[in-house]
């Protein structure tokens, strides 16, 4: 079993910047691709970025490209949304998640087993 917890989130100005942090526990954290969505009200959760386990390799959406960084620390069993030029429709409940392989091709929510309850990202115009 594998828990999650996010944390960093809060309100920020547009063009601001926040680091969401996702802590992991239970089983071997380095051993499962990571991944953050979001989800607006009203709105379908959305990928926005994955980090393949125990390396750099990265996937980001499209429209947070240049702006959003993933990391992970396996030693604190850590993955990290450095998020830059935040925009007000960029508003949502982000949230980490986690599976056993690696695809980039497949962001469907739904076959990442563990999530975390998610953290509220707000960004003013």
């Amino acid at each position: 079993q594998v828990q999650l917890v996010e944390s960093g989130g809060g309100v920020v100005q547009a063009g601001g910047s926040l680091r969401l942090s996702c802590a992991g526990s239970g089983r071997t954290f380095s051993s499962f691709s990571m991944s953050w969505f979001r989800q607006a009200p009203g709105k379908e959760r959305e990928f926005v970025a994955s980090i393949k386990w125990g390396s750099t390799t990265t996937y980001y959406t499209d429209s947070v490209k240049g702006r959003f960084t993933i990391s992970r620390d396996n030693a604190k069993n850590t993955v990290y949304l450095q998020m830059n030029s935040l925009k007000p429709e960029e508003t949502a409940v982000y949230s980490c998640a986690a599976r056993r392989y690696w695809d980039p091709a497949d962001s469907r929510s739904d076959t990442y087993r563990y999530w975390g309850q998610g953290t509220q990202v707000t960004v003013s115009s």
